[in-house]
C-alpha cells in the first residue's frame, strides 16, 4: 500500500489535509466520496512533495485555444458522446500539438479509471477552477452545465485581458519609438556634428559641449550599455521569480498613484468573477476561496485570501475576512455584504465583477489618453533641445560673419 496526501472538504465546507495509505489514487477518491466528502486531490505523497518545487511550476495553457477545445468537447457530450470517445476523437484532431499531448494523456488516464478531474488535474497545467468546476460536475452528475459555465467565464475574462492588451498596444510602441529616437540622435546624430564643430575649431555654447560629451562617451559604450541593461533585466526576471520578490512587487503596483489603483481593482474583478462562478456550480464557499486564490497571477491577493479563508473557517462573513486584509475597496466589500444579508452571495459577485471591469475600462482609456500626449510633447521638447543645442553655434557663426 502506498501514501497519498488527500484534501477534502465536510459537509459544512470546512478543508481537511491529512495522509492516508491505500492500493491507489481511485480507491482512496471512491471512499471518501461515498462517505460523503468533496474530494479536493489525491496525490501520491513523493509526488505531492515536489508540488511546490519546479516540477510543479504551473506551465502555460494557451487560453484561447482551450476556449475552443472547451466548446467542441461540451458540444459533443451534449450531443451523445461518450467522455472518454470525445476526449479520443479530439486528440486526434486538434491542431495544437500541445493541447493534443495532453488529451492522449488524458484520455489514457480516463481509460485507466480515473476521474476525469483528477486525469486533468495530473497534467499540472489546467487552471485549478476549470479542474475543480470539473469535479464539481462529476460529483452532481451535470458536467455539461458546468462546462458551459466554464465556457461563459473564460470568455469574459478573455474578452477583459483582450481589451486591456489593445488599449497597451499604441503607448508601448510610442515609448519604443521614442527611445529608438533619442538612441538615434545621442549615437549618431551628435556624434557627426562633434566632427564637423572639431574641424572648425568653433568656440562651443556650454549645452553644446554637454550634449557632444554625452554623445560622444554614449557612441563608445553604446555596446556595453545594451549588454547592461539586458543583465538588469533577466536579473530582475530571475529575482521577480521568488515569493518574496512577488509580493513586494504587487505591494509597490498597490502604492502607484494611478495604475495602483486599476490594477487592485482589476484583480478584485477576476477574483469576484471566478469565486461567483465555482459557487454556482455548486463548490462550498472554502475550496472555492482557495481555488479562487490559486487561480489569481497576484501573490499579494493570493495571501490575502488565504488569510479571508481561515477567519471564514472561524465564522466570519466573508465580507469582514476581505474587509480585515485592507486591501479590498470598499465599495467591494459593501457589495459582498450586501449579497451575504440577502443571499444572493453569487448574483452580487457577478455585480463586483461586471462593476469593476467597467470601472477599470472607463480609467485605462483616461489615463492613456494623458500619457499618449504626454509622449509625444516629451518627444518634442527633447528633438527641439538636441536641434538648438546642435545648431546654435551655425547660427552664432552666421551671425559673426555677417
Amino acid at each position: 500500500m502506498a501514501e497519498y496526501v488527500l484534501k477534502f472538504a465536510d459537509n459544512r465546507g470546512k478543508i481537511h489535509q491529512k495522509v492516508e495509505e491505500a492500493d491507489s489514487e481511485a480507491q482512496l477518491r471512491e471512499s471518501y466520496t461515498q462517505q460523503g466528502y468533496l474530494v479536493y486531490s489525491v496525490r501520491a505523497k513523493a509526488a505531492a512533495g515536489l508540488s511546490g518545487g519546479i516540477l510543479g511550476r504551473r506551465k502555460k495553457l494557451n487560453l484561447e485555444r482551450f476556449l475552443v477545445f472547451n466548446q467542441q468537447f461540451v458540444t459533443l457530450v451534449r450531443a451523445g458522446l461518450p467522455i472518454l470517445k470525445a476526449l479520443d476523437l479530439l486528440a486526434e484532431r486538434l491542431s495544437d500539438p500541445k493541447m493534443s499531448g495532453y488529451l492522449k494523456r488524458i484520455r489514457d488516464e480516463v481509460k485507466g479509471g480515473a476521474l476525469i478531474s483528477e486525469a486533468f488535474r495530473a497534467q499540472h497545467v489546467f487552471p485549478p477552477i476549470y479542474v475543480t468546476s470539473l469535479m464539481a460536475g462529476e460529483k452532481a452528475g451535470s458536467l455539461e452545465e458546468v462546462l458551459d459555465r466554464y465556457i461563459q467565464y473564460q470568455r469574459l475574462t478573455l474578452a477583459v485581458r483582450k481589451k486591456l492588451m489593445l488599449s497597451l498596444i499604441y503607448p508601448c510602441f510610442l515609448i519604443v519609438l521614442v527611445l529608438l529616437l533619442i538612441v538615434f540622435l545621442v549615437t549618431y546624430v551628435v556624434p557627426s556634428f562633434a566632427e564637423l564643430y572639431n574641424s572648425m575649431s568653433a568656440e562651443l555654447p556650454l549645452v553644446t559641449r554637454v550634449l557632444i560629451a554625452f554623445g560622444t562617451t554614449s557612441k563608445d559604450y553604446v555596446l556595453g550599455l545594451f549588454g547592461a541593461a539586458a543583465l538588469c533585466v533577466f536579473g530582475f526576471r530571475w529575482w521577480a521569480r521568488g515569493e518574496a520578490a512577488q509580493e513586494t512587487l504587487d505591494r509597490m503596483k498597490l502604492r502607484l498613484p494611478i495604475a495602483g489603483d486599476i490594477w487592485i481593482k482589476f484583480q478584485v474583478s477576476q477574483f469576484s468573477r471566478i469565486l461567483a462562478t465555482l459557487l454556482t456550480g455548486g463548490i462550498p464557499l472554502l475550496p472555492a476561496l482557495e481555488t479562487a486564490s490559486e487561480s489569481l497571477e497576484s501573490r499579494l491577493l493570493r495571501k490575502a485570501i488565504g488569510s479571508a479563508g481561515r477567519a471564514v473557517k472561524e465564522g466570519k462573513p466573508l465580507s469582514s475576512a476581505l474587509s480585515a486584509t485592507g486591501i479590498f475597496p470598499p465599495l467591494s466589500i459593501d457589495m459582498i455584504e450586501v449579497g451575504e444579508s440577502t443571499g444572493a452571495l453569487t448574483t452580487m459577485l457577478s455585480s463586483v465583477a461586471e462593476f469593476f471591469e467597467s470601472d477599470v475600462n472607463t480609467r485605462m482609456t483616461a489615463a492613456l489618453s494623458l500619457i499618449e500626449p504626454a509622449i509625444m510633447i516629451f518627444m518634442g521638447i527633447f528633438v527641439a533641445f538636441v536641434l538648438i543645442a546642435l545648431y546654435l553655434p551655425i547660427f552664432s557663426l552666421a551671425d559673426r560673419l555677417g
